[in-house]
């Protein structure tokens, strides 16, 4: 994804989560993976903090639906969902969940 032109087809402010869970499909542990927002945690009114246990209401990612996660961090923000073509010539990913802010680089040229 890194370098691909992507075009922002929504944004959200929430609570953003970066976390570590094991696949409720089995495989091995994912760690630090980026990201998971508030509305996708089970317990979608109480705001987690880092270290805290939270269950997955998430299935952006294979095996996360249900999935126990530990929060690696936490911030507050806004997300995006990106429509981008990946830059190894696959066909284009429509509706990626989600991107930082911090993630992006504003393309000057409107490309």
């Amino acid at each position: 994804m890194r370098g691909a032109k992507a075009q922002v087809v929504g944004a959200f402010d929430t609570t953003i989560y970066e976390v570590s869970y094991k696949p409720k499909t089995g495989g091995p542990m994912v760690k630090n993976h980026r990201w998971v927002v508030q509305e996708e945690l089970k317990d979608t009114k109480t705001v987690a903090n880092e270290g805290d246990t939270v269950i997955l209401n998430a299935d952006h990612m294979d095996g996360m639906m249900g999935a126990e996660a530990k929060v690696d961090k936490s911030i507050t923000g806004t997300v995006y969902v990106v429509n981008y073509t990946p830059t190894d010539g696959q066909k284009e990913v429509k509706n990626h969940m989600w991107v930082t802010e911090d993630e992006m680089e504003y393309d000057k040229n409107n490309e």
